[in-house]
């Protein structure tokens, strides 16, 4: 093999170049052995994808494999993005490309395509490979992950996968989640709200989606799974709108508390008509104690009217109480959550203004577990509920210690 020689722009050059990467793709100067990317429509995941690869190219000579499930011709690879993007950066004058391939002109880095189902033996034989990026992860196979995964065997090679979720079992899912605790991986949900440049015809279709079809949304734009509508738990009473509350609501707040991983969020709530309308939210990660008072004065009620929280940090609202808010501990009991949830269901409707991003998310894919063969478990996913707990915590007193059999009622569970 033809031995590839560094090639390095010069830095005046590297000084000019316009370069757009969103923050959210990442360090790629941190080593990963895996890196997953994943999300909805209008992230920019490829196309910024593609322009680190093409900047990684010309700073080290390197062999780039990208593939996908699926390539019959060179048309249904990214080359033609790859090229696009060189071309917006300014850098076309740096690279050759082929009908098959695209170059450093200096031949010190190459991109190579190829469809893994196809011919699994020539993805086998491939040697020297730096990066493999797989676009379109969510159509690959098992097999597939396992024939590539040891192919990509060079030092300090990396495997890049990007894909919109399509299938909760998805072989790209499961896979992600069997390396999520290791150290030399990293994992992204990038969302059209992580884009900088999200274009307004893009969002202007996002809101008519957000209206007209929550639960599509929920996949397309907000990178949930497809799901069976049967196990969405408030399938069929989520209508998202502007809503206008009046001076005469009586209002609801809930909060729940997170740090890291789980975020702290405020929620106000009122109710009319048998209806649950939810119109503030706030939402963040690491809101460290200091930061709280803040963080909730976003909501403009938050001081005048009683707030409802997580009675597990009663430390955390024991310095809220002294801040100055009218913060108490909802009460919780064995089957407190089930209760709950029926009662949010016992609504006709539950209306989330189109400006709660967090809780259009949680209402419309919240959802029941399913088992290997598809069928619906009388179990909740205790996952992405931050907002519905918050929502749970607000209408603390209204929510009351019952008979949950209704939980399965809303289920259409059929017992023999």
């Amino acid at each position: 093999m033809k031995q590839r020689q560094k090639k390095e722009l010069p830095k005046k050059s590297i000084k000019k170049l316009n370069i757009e990467i969103a923050e959210k793709l990442g360090d790629f100067t941190q080593p990963y052995r895996f890196r997953f990317f994943y999300g909805g429509r209008g992230a920019g995941k490829s196309w910024g994808i593609a322009r680190v690869l093409a900047l990684k190219a010309l700073e080290n000579p390197i062999r780039i494999l990208c593939a996908r499930e699926y390539q019959a011709t060179i048309k249904d690879s990214v080359k033609t993005l790859i090229q696009d993007q060189i071309k917006a950066m300014g850098l076309r004058k740096e690279f050759v490309f082929t009908d098959t391939e695209i170059r450093t002109k200096n031949e010190g880095s190459q991109f190579i395509f190829h469809g893994l189902k196809v011919d699994p033996e020539k993805i086998k034989g491939l040697e020297d490979i730096s990066i493999c990026w797989v676009e379109e992860a969510e159509t690959i196979s098992k097999e597939s992950i396992s024939i590539l995964t040891p192919t990509i065997r060079k030092d300090d090679s990396e495997i890049w996968f990007s894909f919109n979720p399509k299938r909760e079992n998805a072989a790209i899912l499961n896979f992600m989640k069997s390396q999520e605790n290791e150290p030399d991986v990293l994992i992204r949900k990038i969302l059209w709200k992580d884009n900088p440049w999200f274009t307004k015809p893009l969002d202007r279709d996002r809101r008519v989606m957000l209206k007209t079809d929550p639960d599509l949304y929920a996949h397309v734009w907000e990178g949930e799974p497809l799901r069976r509508s049967q196990a969405l738990v408030f399938n069929g009473k989520i209508e998202v709108r502007d809503v206008e509350a009046e001076y005469k609501e009586r209002f609801f707040h809930g909060a729940d508390w997170g740090f890291s991983t789980d975020p702290t969020t405020l929620v106000r709530c009122f109710i009319r008509e048998n209806c649950l309308f939810i119109d503030r939210e706030v939402y963040g990660h690491n809101v460290e104690l200091d930061d709280l008072p803040m963080f909730f004065n976003n909501i403009e009620t938050s001081r005048t009217w009683t707030i409802k929280a997580d009675c597990s940090r009663p430390e955390t609202i024991s310095y809220m109480q002294r801040q100055g808010f009218n913060i108490s501990g909802a009460k919780k009991w064995q089957g407190s959550v089930e209760e709950g949830i029926v009662y949010l269901q016992s609504f006709d409707k539950i209306i989330i203004d189109t400006k709660c991003i967090n809780a259009i998310r949680e209402f419309t894919s919240y959802s029941y577990k399913t088992d290997k063969n598809g069928d619906i478990l009388p179990i909740l996913i205790d996952k992405d509920n931050h907002i519905i707990d918050a929502v749970r915590y607000a209408l603390d007193g209204y929510i009351k210690s019952d008979d949950v059999t209704s939980l399965y009622e809303n289920m259409n569970f059929y017992w023999g």
